[in-house]
């Protein structure tokens, strides 16, 4: 792990409900930038222990990896200059309006975030934290509510709610059961890994929703007993 003194602040993201900064990783090979959020920056919410919005953010990124969806960019728990945090690389993408278009537009490069979302019961999918990339392909940020036990899925992506997953899709769910199952396929490796960030409770109900839309075999529809949208949509 490197040194706080390795990340160098250069600006704060002001719309972030949380303490976020851009900062440069001073002593890269390459030049490379982070957004830095500190635990002790998070927000109190009432539905989240206090302080675990950054460890959702890296268990995020593990699973994404795990899964192969590979929708989240690199995301890992570490110090900096206002202490223990997550670290997030900076990604350069097309703007929050053409991420506003491809939702409108139901476009297929979501769907693997719209499974993600729905595997990791992601509570705040805004636009705005969608990012298209020039080479076609779109990664998602701000997973700090995700993994929570209650149903909590709050998203803009309810464009293929009841479609048939494909069977790309159905592959990616049984190689999550088969992670996250009493004999993982990988050793334990990555239950391990998860372990670390988020609740036994919270594992075990990511395995129940990715048991769930296995069977259900599409898309989930919007819950009648929680908002369907965040706010605001980006």
């Amino acid at each position: 792990m490197r040194t706080a003194s390795d990340l160098l602040p250069i600006g704060r993201i002001a719309t972030a409900s949380n303490a976020s900064f851009l900062c440069e990783l001073v002593g890269a090979q390459i030049p490379l930038q982070v957004i830095y959020k500190p635990i002790r920056g998070e927000a109190p919410l009432w539905d989240f222990p206090t302080g675990t919005l950054a460890g959702r953010e890296v268990a995020a990124y593990m699973l994404s990896e795990a899964l192969g969806l590979a929708v989240v960019p690199p995301t890992l728990l570490r110090d900096g200059p206002a202490d223990l945090g997550c670290a997030q690389l900076w990604i350069e993408h097309e703007g929050v309006q053409r991420a506003i278009d491809l939702v409108n537009a139901t476009d297929e490069s979501l769907r693997p975030i719209a499974l993600f979302d729905a595997i990791v019961n992601n509570g705040d999918r805004k636009a705005g934290h969608l990012l298209p990339l020039a080479d076609g392909r779109v990664l998602g940020v701000d997973h700090g509510v995700t993994f929570a036990v209650e149903p909590k899925l709050r998203t803009v992506l309810w464009g293929w709610r009841s479609e048939a997953f494909t069977a790309h899709e159905r592959a990616v769910l049984e190689r999550g059961a088969a992670l996250l199952g009493d004999q993982p396929s990988d050793g334990g490796a990555i239950l391990a890994a998860l372990g670390e960030q988020i609740s036994v409770d919270e594992i075990a109900a990511t395995r129940a929703r990715i048991d769930t839309l296995r069977a259900a075999g599409c898309f989930p529809e919007p819950s009648e007993d929680w908002p369907p949208l965040p706010w605001p949509l980006v």
